[in-house]
């Protein structure tokens, strides 16, 4: 989801360094071997989410929460499918009573990404095209990406052993490398459970200061997925739109 400077300028610079610098550098090798070893072997990921988007300009907070699905798909490929749920209090003998209502289902696969909004009914088809790659980049990071892959794409920096959803999480700030992702996310923070090298905690922050933060809990790898979690849960009624551009 590359230290600042190149593995090489670090050799040249090592006696330079100081001792916490090495350790860091250390900590930051150990956490991307983990997420090698994990995308070697990953067929699968599901996970329940709950999700904070942050929208500085008006100081508001919107939370979802359900749960995401990840597989491999071929080779290189990856597919993604999220229930999403909303918090909903309603008025039950007289008493406020809260529950989680479905509000949209979203899925991605073979470039194409579509969106069900229950509400009205409606499915939105985005198709990834040349941004295909780069989107799922986005997709792996601590689900099935490897850390190699995370230091051809991203800037990294080791910021320490932090506690996320009850696991001592190694964090990592990403900076991206490509000025194109930059325009989305300026800065990528991943808390990597260091047993079995998934993400247990993502941020996504833009320049402007908004962000998503994501906790994850409940993460089953390797597991068994039904066919049907990747699949639009949809009316008889439902409509499909196709923005253009």
């Amino acid at each position: 989801m590359k230290v600042k400077s190149s593995f090489l300028l670090q050799l040249a610079v090592l006696l330079a360094l100081p001792i916490g610098a090495c350790a860091q550098s250390a900590d930051l090798d150990k956490a991307l071997k983990t997420m090698d070893q994990q995308a070697a072997t990953f067929k699968n990921a599901q996970a329940d989410f709950d999700w904070d988007q942050y929208t500085k300009i008006v100081d508001e907070h919107d939370h979802q929460k359900g749960t995401i699905y990840f597989r491999r798909e071929g080779k290189n490929g990856i597919e993604m499918a999220a229930d999403v749920r909303k918090e909903v209090t309603q008025q039950v003998n007289g008493k406020p009573v809260t529950k989680l209502v479905p509000t949209q289902y979203v899925i991605f696969n073979g470039g194409l990404v579509k969106v069900y909004n229950i509400g009205t009914e409606q499915v939105t088809e985005y198709n990834a095209g040349k941004n295909k790659d780069e989107f799922e980049s986005f997709l792996v990071l601590g689900f099935g990406g490897s850390g190699q892959d995370l230091k051809k794409q991203f800037d990294v920096k080791f910021g320490g052993m932090e506690n996320a959803m009850g696991v001592n999480a190694a964090k990592l700030t990403l900076t991206p490398k490509s000025q194109k992702v930059r325009n989305i996310f300026a800065t990528i923070i991943l808390w990597i459970d260091p047993s079995r090298g998934v993400s247990v905690q993502q941020q996504f922050i833009t320049a402007d200061g908004d962000y998503r933060l994501a906790k994850y809990t409940n993460i089953v790898l390797n597991g068994k997925i039904s066919d049907d979690a990747f699949k639009l849960k949809t009316s008889g009624k439902t409509t499909v739109v196709r923005p253009q551009g």
